[in-house]
C-alpha cells in the first residue's frame, strides 16, 4: 500500500538521504587525502562503481577494479553465477563513485554482505581528481 502526502506524491519511509546518512554512520568514510595515501597499496582495492558512460567521459583511478553499482551484491557473492574471485582476497576494499553517495550505500552493502575491512572515499571521484591524485584520461573519441 502506497502511502500518498497531502500533495498527492507518494511519500517514502526514508529517501537517498538518509540512507546515505545510516551507511556513513556505520562504514569507514576516507579522506580523498588518505585515500590517495594507499593508491598502489598491494593490500587495498580500490572499486569503481561508475557506469562505463562515466568513465569514458572522466577518466579511470589507475588500477580500480571496475564494478558498476548494479552488479555490486552478485559480484561481491561467491555462489552468485557472477561472483568474481576479487572480493574473495583478503584485502581492504574501498569503494568510490562519482560524488560519495553511491559508494556510501556500495560499502555498507558490502559489509552487510561480511565483507570485514571496507570503507569509501569522502567526495568520490570528484573529489580525487580536484586533489590531484593519479587519473587515466579518457580516451579521445574517434
Amino acid at each position: 500500500m502506497a502511502i500518498i502526502g497531502g500533495d498527492g506524491l507518494m511519500a517514502l519511509k526514508k529517501g537517498y538521504l538518509q540512507l546515505v546518512a545510516e551507511a556513513n554512520a556505520e562504514v569507514e568514510t576516507l579522506s580523498v587525502e588518505a585515500a590517495i595515501g594507499l593508491a598502489g597499496a598491494e593490500d587495498v582495492v580500490f572499486v569503481d562503481l561508475r557506469d562505463p558512460r562515466e568513465l569514458e567521459r572522466e577518466g579511470k583511478m589507475p588500477g580500480a577494479f571496475s564494478c558498476t553499482r548494479g552488479m555490486l551484491e552478485f559480484w561481491i557473492d561467491p555462489e552468485s553465477p557472477y561472483g568474481k574471485p576479487i572480493f574473495t582476497e583478503q584485502k581492504r576494499f574501498v569503494f568510490f563513485c562519482a560524488g560519495g553517495l553511491r559508494s556510501a550505500l556500495a560499502a555498507k552493502t558490502a559489509q552487510d554482505m561480511g565483507l570485514e575491512n571496507v570503507a569509501h572515499i569522502e567526495g568520490g571521484f570528484g573529489a580525487w581528481r580536484k586533489a590531484g591524485g593519479p587519473v587515466e584520461a579518457p580516451k579521445p573519441k574517434a
